[in-house]
């Protein structure tokens, strides 16, 4: 598998725009550093991901959650459309990295209709695009997702803003097994979701809280947060192997291991 993740060496809690966020209890910069060295040494030396890394800029303390910059697939790259002017200033810094590393590019209309976040809101299940929308990225701008990638897109609403991206409380786990916390979504989203093929390993409220359902999987390892133990047992009874690590000074900016990393090929 050949990830994206971007050094934490800006990573801060400046502004609040999720409610995760407070200006008033700041991550440990130094703690922040060890635990994604660790997150980074685990998808490579454990799990033999190939990582590459896009310079942090300085004022873009969410570049490091590399998960929202877009969407990869069939090879090309289609970029976010941020809805908060706090990380639009990331947007030419992906773009550039992927048209540099020969990515072509499918572009959403730019237009504040058609917000998109990228792989935090959008994760293949099989052949089907869930896609989560409401708090960050727009339900119109699925539709001409669909059209530009050709696939099949499920629209989800999320209505609680403690998970404010679909990468926050859902895991593809494989193409027949999904793991997700109910009360992130509302009834039309919750009924499509049980309707997909495949088992459903539906979260404990705890465990969402603790971004359990922000997770890395890579073949049959599942890469989380520390602390998860009902979603680590679901997962180890079904012959998963979790490597759970400490990733508490992200979620101060409500992210965990998902959100540090884009998937470029699997």
């Amino acid at each position: 598998m050949h990830l994206l993740m971007c050094p934490p060496d800006y990573f801060d809690v400046c502004y609040e725009i999720n409610p995760w966020m407070d200006i008033a209890r700041a991550p440990d910069r130094d703690r922040a550093v060890r635990q994604w060295t660790a997150l980074r040494q685990i998808l490579t030396e454990q799990l033999g991901a190939r990582v590459s890394l896009i310079p942090p800029q300085p004022g873009l303390p969410d570049m490091v959650f590399t998960a929202n910059a877009g969407l990869l697939h069939g090879g090309s790259f289609v970029p976010a459309s941020f809805r908060h002017a706090q990380r639009q200033g990331e947007a030419p810094y992906f773009r550039q990295w992927f048209a540099e590393a020969g990515y072509p590019e499918k572009s959403l209309p730019e237009s504040p209709e058609f917000t998109f976040e990228g792989e935090g809101d959008a994760l293949f299940y099989g052949d089907v695009l869930l896609a989560g929308y409401g708090p960050r990225s727009d339900a119109a701008a699925y539709a001409l997702l669909e059209g530009l990638l050709g696939c099949r897109v499920l629209p989800l609403a999320l209505v609680d803003s403690r998970w404010y991206h679909l990468d926050t409380c859902l895991i593809p786990l494989a193409p027949d097994l999904l793991a997700y916390y109910p009360g992130a979504f509302d009834a039309a989203a919750n009924k499509a979701l049980q309707s997909l093929p495949g088992e459903k390993i539906v979260m404990t409220e705890a465990d969402a809280l603790n971004f359990g359902g922000n997770a890395v999987v890579i073949g049959r390892d599942v890469v989380l947060n520390a602390g998860c133990e009902a979603l680590e047992a679901e997962l180890a009874a079904r012959g998963f192997r979790v490597r759970a690590t400490d990733l508490s000074e992200f979620i101060k900016a409500g992210g965990s291991a998902k959100c540090l990393v884009l998937i470029l090929e699997r």
